[in-house]
């Protein structure tokens, strides 16, 4: 009986849309309207977003499409930074007062001891340091096999073999470093002083440039970082003038390793350009830019080969930076190398 009354209703209805209601019959098409409106729901249409969100929403991937400061990095790198100058001003400080314990000086104690403790400072300073401030790996650079910060990514036609880093940060840099600090401590008589501290400023700025450059792989902003460690150089390298020039000379030769180092990380920064959408590609912005890595204290994690973070290590992901054939550019060609053979193999095509 419903059905039957339903249809006696839907009928007029449907003669109104075929054919014009006669008038005895316009009080039951008013009727089944009535009907069909309260029975049957409207369908809403879905919300349609705006062009701009569209556009956000789909170039969320790739985090060059359009940079954003990594604001949560830089408050990591500045933690670290004063997490690391805190360390080291109070191990100077401990010392200092040691030394007046034993009822002796930093003047008095022997050179080549003062000398040592300021070279193994110089080249492990990265302990007192929470980020992950991973180096290259010496057999590795030796042999031009890929590690973090050297042949993992595009380097200029110009650069130094592999062999020649650990000779001139192990016999070269480390001792002219040292040497130069042993000689102000003593002038000083006491190793916590300004010069010293700008010294270990200059340590602390480079340990974060290479967890900028070599753990992050954070092209751009690795520019400006070895830039500052370079001036915090000629800074310490003034201060140490002041107290004795001789050791102010020597520091200051180091600054001319760190303006090469400069000129290479640059070039490496150009030769680095990413995909930003379109088969569109360009330099990075010149600081670090939010998702292409994760910065991560290395006391509170377990660090991984190399010291890539997970998007870098990835093979697709956007901190995985294409790389470009340079053959037949002027003197030479570019030296390119792969992240691992993986990596290589997907480069040429090559399903494993």
């Amino acid at each position: 009986m419903k059905a039957l009354s339903f249809l006696s209703l839907l009928l007029p209805a449907v003669q109104c849309f075929t054919a014009s209601p006669q008038p005895q019959s316009r009080l039951a098409v008013a009727a089944s309207r009535r009907f069909i409106y309260r029975t049957v729901k409207p369908i809403q249409p879905s919300p349609r977003l705006p062009l701009s969100t569209q556009a956000a929403a789909a170039s969320d991937h790739n985090p060059y499409a359009s940079p954003q400061l990594d604001k949560a990095a830089l408050a990591k790198y500045a933690i670290a930074a004063l997490t690391s100058l805190s360390l080291l001003t109070i191990s100077f400080a401990s010392l200092d007062r040691l030394t007046s314990l034993l009822h002796t000086t930093p003047s008095s104690l022997p050179l080549p001891l003062t000398a040592f403790l300021f070279y193994f400072l110089s080249l492990k300073s990265r302990v007192f340091n929470p980020l992950n401030n991973a180096r290259p790996v010496r057999s590795k650079a030796t042999t031009e096999e890929p590690s973090a910060g050297f042949r993992d990514r595009v380097m200029p036609s110009w650069t130094p073999p592999g062999v020649v880093f650990p000779i001139m940060w192990l016999l070269i840099i480390g001792p002219l470093r040292a040497y130069s600090s042993a000689l102000v401590a003593r002038a000083a008589n006491r190793f916590l002083c300004w010069p010293i501290l700008a010294f270990v400023t200059h340590l602390t700025i480079g340990d974060v440039w290479n967890t900028v450059n070599n753990t992050e792989r954070r092209y751009g902003a690795a520019v400006v970082g070895v830039l500052m460690a370079l001036a915090s150089a000629v800074n310490a390298s003034i201060r140490y003038y002041g107290v004795l020039p001789l050791a102010g000379r020597l520091l200051g030769l180091t600054c001319l390793w760190l303006s090469v180092a400069s000129l290479l990380i640059a070039d490496t920064w150009r030769l680095n350009p990413v995909n930003i959408g379109n088969g569109e590609r360009r330099r990075e912005p010149l600081y670090p830019v939010k998702g292409e890595a994760e910065t991560t204290f290395l006391w509170f994690t377990k660090a991984t080969d190399g010291g890539a973070s997970s998007e870098n290590s990835s093979n697709d992901g956007p901190g995985c930076k294409q790389l470009i054939d340079y053959n037949g550019r002027g003197k030479g060609e570019e030296k390119i190398t792969y992240r691992n053979r993986e990596h290589l193999l997907k480069s040429k095509g090559i399903q494993q």
